[in-house]
């Protein structure tokens, strides 16, 4: 197991629905941090490696992810501790112009399993990109959030945004599951 590290995508304050001044709350982010804190606990008490990545823009007009603001913190409820490498990307992809991909190699990582926000987004860029560069993946749906969209005057609910992307990653890229079920890859 020791070759498996758990990616924790932009898990921040802006995303929270209960964080005050959240400027891009998703639907779930609570819940999804929750199972991710149980994740990120069961790889604590086994000392596998743990790596956090937080999105900031490198402009203050963004809509969320302002640089240096409360709002691109990592939330407490998944907060790194020493020694657990925090990525910054200014991109939607995890890996690009990033060392992600060295760091996990340092870390002789083979496996990853993915948690994080946005499923649609963050979320299926880095885990298709992990696949691409040879690391075999799992994704932990229930500890993911994402938000509703509208395209061509259609608003698609957060919860089926959230399917089609995860019934998408399942089919042709990696192994999605519920977090207990992934928990047995931990212990």
């Amino acid at each position: 197991m020791s070759n498996t590290a758990l990616l924790l995508i932009d898990f921040q304050n802006d995303y929270y629905s209960t964080y005050t001044d959240a400027k891009w709350a998703l639907s779930g982010t609570e819940t999804a941090a929750s199972n991710a804190a149980t994740l990120l606990a069961a790889f604590r008490k086994q000392s596998l490696p743990v790596i956090h990545v937080r999105h900031e823009f490198p402009s203050n007009d963004a809509p969320f992810f302002l640089p240096e603001s409360d709002g691109a913190k990592i939330h407490t409820s998944v907060a790194p501790i020493q020694g657990e490498p925090v990525i910054l990307k200014q991109q939607i992809n995890s890996f690009r112009d990033t060392e992600l991909n060295n760091i996990l190699k340092d870390l002789n990582v083979d496996k990853l399993i993915i948690v994080g926000a946005m499923s649609h987004m963050c979320i299926d860029a880095v885990t298709r990109a992990a696949v691409d560069l040879g690391y075999e993946c799992h994704v932990a749906h229930d500890a993911c959030a994402t938000l509703e969209l509208e395209f061509n005057g259609v608003t698609v609910p957060a919860i089926h945004v959230h399917s089609a992307f995860m019934a998408a990653l399942n089919f042709g890229y990696c192994n999605v599951d519920s977090t207990d079920k992934l928990l047995d890859l931990v212990r």
